[in-house]
């Protein structure tokens, strides 16, 4: 444990931080799971507005500098091509 008051900080805010970049970085994953379920289901409505959500997500990841912008371009990338496949 640190024994200088900014590093008490420090430590209070990086996991103040911590808990927020999971949170968004979870609710990533989960809708992107949550759009390939819809698409194994062959639920075209479903996929539509899950790809939405999910592309919402991973564009508020990326801006938060928590996944890369080739990984982010990658993911939407991919989870069009895999809406567009099902039509």
């Amino acid at each position: 444990m640190p024994n200088i008051k900014s590093a008490k900080k420090r430590v209070r805010s990086n996991a103040k931080k911590e808990v927020i970049n999971n949170t968004i970085t979870a609710s990533m994953r989960t809708a992107v799971k949550n759009f390939e379920k819809s698409v194994k289901a062959g639920d075209k409505e479903k996929a539509a507005t899950s790809l939405n959500i999910a592309i919402q997500r991973i564009d508020k990841a990326k801006s938060s500098g928590l996944v890369h912008q080739n990984k982010a371009a990658r993911l939407k990338s991919r989870l069009t091509k895999a809406k567009n496949t099902m039509e």
